[in-house]
């Protein structure tokens, strides 16, 4: 970047301009995870774009997963993880891994992150403000309906009450989320980080969900990137098993915004620096993008 000549900058800012007046004011939620929560120099983008999206009047909400950390942590008190249709089973202990890594070590990271960066980044968890209120989930076998799995502390969302959220962004904050609900009895569980930002998206109405992943986007049978899906077609793909394991809960979760009022949904590659900006502020198709119909 630092050949770029100054007459260049100014013509790659002045094309961003009809991006930053067509999204001022819209709220974009973006699920954090893979490479770029692991590597530095993606750390370091990442963090540039999301506080230069906050500075042009796009109020980005960051909703962050932590698999890898909480993995790493497991091994060293000898635990296994262990995955059913992509959900992480949860048992007690599991879950204390799970809240102090993703509460504690991963999201006070991102939040450093951002302020470093010249943003002002606030931590919540589904408790703070009564943000995700869950229930234990309930999980079908795909392949058999008929078969139920237990796996533990993980839940689904009952409800999503926005308004601790909306009253950061109105105060120039940039919110970042754990995917951590709360149950009746003030039970904490483990929620899907796709799916809390794909539910956030919703009840926000945001103008784009963004996932990041480690992956060029949603593939083929051979390997070949997707660029453009309707609901109809990402239904078939999960019929003929092009998408499966830990793509399920995330290409669901992507389909249910796009098919309840989230403009775009894009599943974009994490390893790409700046993946953000390249996404939001230019006109290049990147990764998959997701549309109702």
């Amino acid at each position: 970047m630092s050949t770029i000549a100054a007459l260049d900058q100014a013509d790659i800012l002045a094309k961003a301009l009809p991006y930053i007046r067509k999204f001022h004011g819209k709220t974009m939620v973006i699920k954090y995870g893979g490479n770029a929560m692991t590597d530095p120099a993606l750390q370091a983008a990442f963090a540039a774009d999301v506080v230069l999206l906050k500075l042009v009047g796009i109020n980005p909400v960051v909703v962050h997963g932590g698999g890898p950390q909480i993995e790493t942590l497991l091994k060293r008190l000898g635990k296994q993880g262990q995955f059913v249709h992509g959900m992480r089973v949860t048992d007690a202990e599991t879950m204390e891994v799970v809240e102090w890594v993703l509460a504690g070590e991963v999201q006070q990271d991102i939040v450093g992150l951002i302020n470093q960066a010249g943003g002002k980044a606030v931590g919540l968890t589904g408790r703070d403000g009564g943000l995700i209120r869950a229930r234990k989930l309930r999980l079908t076998d795909p392949l058999d309906k008929t078969t139920e799995h237990d796996v533990g502390q993980v839940g689904e969302i009952t409800g999503i009450d926005p308004s601790v959220v909306k009253a950061l962004q109105d105060d120039a904050f940039i919110p970042v989320v754990s995917p951590l609900g709360f149950g009746e009895n003030n039970e904490s569980y483990n929620i899907n980080a796709d799916v809390v930002a794909s539910k956030l998206a919703m009840v926000l109405g945001a103008e784009k969900l963004l996932m990041l992943t480690n992956i060029a986007g949603v593939l083929d049978k051979s390997g070949n990137l997707l660029t453009d899906l309707t609901a109809r077609e990402v239904a078939a793909l999960f019929e003929d098993g092009t998408i499966s394991g830990g793509m399920m809960p995330k290409i669901s979760g992507a389909l249910d915004a796009a098919t309840s009022g989230v403009n775009s949904v894009h599943v974009i590659d994490g390893r790409v620096p700046h993946a953000l900006l390249l996404e939001i502020l230019t006109d290049q198709a990147f990764g998959t993008m997701i549309r109702s119909h």
